[in-house]
């Protein structure tokens, strides 16, 4: 008997970080909040939906970049422009913060799975996403511009465009290679 993946199987095996290649095609708002409407079921403990989102899309693009590469020192400004340029839009994805070290983990899982299931849902419409973490997302001053208050993370930049062509698929280890089983 032929063992048949499910399309979301498929869809989990298949998805990529997009992160250059993007076509000219915009990323409108509308898109952006049906995607979030559906990955908004993430599980989250208690109900907490520690999200919120800046959407920043290609009409805004240019000038949230020139705003974005002065947060960098002189020497590195035509190397970040060069480097925000690239996306079609962007999503900054921002995290209540909890003091409490559990429910600030389970947030940061909920966050996490969001994002899983907006790159999943980019991915069926050939939207590319990639969930950027650099070093700039702690930064005063992007803060500032972004808006983000005391008590909130940026989790990451999500650089999305559409795409023609997605990368290779590289191999995984397999999770028997990973797989303890537990016996007493």
């Amino acid at each position: 008997m032929e063992n048949k993946k499910s399309n979301l199987a498929k869809i989990i095996r298949e998805r990529r970080s997009i992160k250059s290649g993007y076509t000219d095609k915009d990323v409108t708002e509308e898109t952006v909040l049906e995607l979030l409407n559906d990955a908004i079921w993430a599980p989250n403990h208690g109900l907490r939906e520690p999200w919120r989102f800046i959407f920043v899309s290609t009409e805004e693009k240019e000038g949230f970049v020139e705003g974005l590469v002065k947060t960098f020192s002189p020497d590195m400004q035509e190397n970040r422009r060069n480097y925000f340029s690239q996306p079609t839009a962007f999503l900054i994805v921002v995290m209540e913060e909890d003091p409490r070290q559990k429910q600030w983990e389970e947030n940061f899982g909920a966050v996490s799975s969001l994002i899983q299931n907006f790159q999943l849902l980019a991915w069926e419409q050939k939207l590319g996403v990639v969930w950027k973490t650099n070093p700039y997302i702690y930064d005063p001053k992007v803060r500032d511009l972004l808006n983000v208050k005391p008590g909130e993370k940026i989790v990451g930049f999500l650089h999305m465009g559409y795409f023609e062509t997605a990368p290779q698929v590289r191999p995984r280890t397999s999770a028997e290679e990973k797989l303890t089983v537990y016996k007493n």
